[in-house]
């Protein structure tokens, strides 16, 4: 038998639907936790390239749209 991750209550993992957790609540607690980012996975920062100004931004959507 497994721990439940979000409980530790002692999981059954044959024939659980909810593996690994105990229970669709505790699956639905530990989503929580991912969605408001008390979770995270570490990695490098993600650098967003800025539009250095906005007439280039204009142009290049005005060309794309005669196609």
């Amino acid at each position: 038998m497994k721990k439940c991750p979000t409980c530790n209550k002692q999981v059954e993992w044959q024939d659980n639907p909810f593996r690994p957790f105990c229970s669709e609540r505790c699956k639905l607690l530990d989503l929580g936790k991912w969605v408001s980012e008390e979770y995270r996975v570490p990695g490098k920062p993600v650098r967003e390239d800025p539009v250095e100004n906005d007439e280039e931004q204009g142009a290049l959507e005005s060309s794309s749209s005669e196609f």
